[in-house]
């Protein structure tokens, strides 16, 4: 655990009782804050009030007095499309509101730190599609150099529930955009901005204030290096306005389709190769199509990002390249489940939009794709132009029928449940297909998460090895 810093004797509500408000009350209590707790939910009330926190009803005028700050969990709304009643009546009251991000970064450092020989760094990452395939293949890459790392935020563990930092130590975070939206403090040492596309617009009222949260990353704290992904438009206006020029180093500009050769630091992947470019000269190269756990342009722009990051905290191309090979991969990301009679069967139940299914519908040919859910606002009429390598699609959940009219001609069925999807797809699939589940919409009509529909393809599938 990570003790707050600066809280001592003061009275700090905490809202929400989930992982990270659970988290965040404790870390307070460690750095000696009197912790007031609340939570919509009753049970969960009840459940603090027995675990012996102090409950608190937030909602009441009188409640408030003397607590010198609230801090939030990332799911409650804080500002679109309107802030919960709690956050209101800090606002209307001027208590300033905070998340467990803004207090990570406010005590990470401490005195422990004057006897190191290294002082410890944090590398963030955020975006829209790949920020954890990112995340997690920087930390793995850092493990395998025999560098002390620790990962956590969005991914595994609690900003929080991090131990205190070691000698030379790397933390590795993934931030989304309802963390990077409100924390207070943001102040990595080196920040990563993967790709932007629409995601999450009621919560941040638009794409605007989506990319707003982003870049807050970037502007807040002024990261000493800042990998920027440039194949959005987003992304060459915020490396433009880091840089001082195209021979400022400290922006690492990395692509997955162009090349980039005219800058101070840049990393790109072109047909299936990993360049480094410094100062316009190649210094180093990696053969990214036989890495098996990175399958596709966007793992290799993933990887292009991981590289430039790891390069920046000193580790060389050839121990990158050793543990890109040795790299998994993440379940529920371009993750091959099995291959049975000659047919690959793929779950990317992470690509819960248009442009995570689109760069999963790149990433292989031959594809019998098992799409759908609960569809997002625009449909899927985007992925018209990826569906070239479809075979056939077999549509599930909620918005099947709606998915059907926006696919042309690209021949379909409606399976209705994800049993029916796999059933079918096993009794029409040929050797050298790939069944893919990628499904373009969220998981909530028939899963509680992404991660559980997942894992229910996982479990049909390996069931048919039986």
């Amino acid at each position: 655990m990570i003790p707050v810093q600066g809280v001592e004797n003061q009275t700090i509500a905490v809202l929400g009782l989930g992982r990270s408000g659970r988290a965040t009350a404790a870390a307070l209590a460690a750095g000696g804050a009197n912790v007031v707790v609340w939570d919509d939910g009753v049970d969960t009330r009840e459940q603090a009030a027995a675990e012996g926190m102090t409950v608190l009803d937030l909602t009441r005028d009188q409640s408030w007095e003397g607590v010198s700050a609230l801090i939030t969990s990332p799911g409650i709304p804080h500002l679109y499309p309107r802030p919960h009643p709690v956050i209101a009546k800090a606002y209307e009251l001027g208590v300033p509101v905070d998340n467990d991000i803004g207090l990570f970064f406010r005590s990470f450092a401490t005195r422990d730190w004057d006897q190191f020989d290294t002082a410890p760094r944090v590398i963030a990452i955020t975006g829209s599609n790949g920020k954890s395939t990112t995340t997690a293949l920087i930390h793995h890459i850092l493990k395998e150099a025999g560098r002390p790392t620790q990962i956590g935020g969005n991914i595994g563990t609690g900003v929080l529930s991090l131990e205190p930092a070691h000698d030379g130590e790397v933390i590795v975070l993934e931030l989304s955009s309802y963390q990077t939206d409100l924390a207070r403090a943001l102040t990595p040492d080196i920040a990563v901005f993967t790709n932007l596309s629409p995601d999450h617009l009621d919560r941040h009222g638009g794409p605007g204030g989506y990319f707003a949260a982003k870049r807050r990353l970037f502007a807040e704290g002024g990261p000493d290096r800042a990998v920027i992904g440039v194949d959005e438009a987003e992304g060459r206006y915020l490396a433009n306005q880091l840089g001082m020029g195209p021979a400022d180093d400290r922006v690492i500009r990395v692509s997955s389709g162009q090349k980039l050769e005219g800058f101070g630091w840049s990393v790109f992947a072109r047909k299936g190769f990993l360049s480094e470019y410094r100062k316009g000269r190649q210094v180093a190269s990696i053969d990214l199509r036989e890495v098996t756990g990175l399958p596709g342009e966007h793992n290799h722009q993933n990887a292009c990002a991981a590289y430039a990051a790891a390069r920046s905290v000193g580790i060389a191309p050839r121990e990158i390249e050793r543990a890109f090979h040795c790299f998994a991969g993440l379940p529920h990301r371009s993750q091959t489940v099995a291959e049975i009679g000659g047919v690959r069967w793929v779950n990317d139940s992470k690509a819960t939009n248009v442009d995570a299914a689109a760069k999963a519908l790149n990433a292989f040919t031959n594809i019998r794709w098992i799409a759908g859910g609960m569809g997002k606002e625009g449909g899927i009429e985007a992925l018209g132009p990826h569906l070239g390598q479809v075979v056939k699609a077999y549509l599930i959940g909620h918005s099947a029928r709606d998915f059907a009219l926006q696919i042309g001609q690209t021949p379909y069925e409606i399976a209705e449940t994800m049993e029916q999807a796999v059933a079918r797809a096993r009794e029409e699939a040929q050797p050298g297909d790939t069944v893919l589940l990628a499904p373009a919409a969220a998981s909530f009509d028939q899963y509680p998460n992404f991660e559980k529909r997942g894992e229910h393809f996982t479990q049909l599938v390996n069931a048919l090895k039986d």
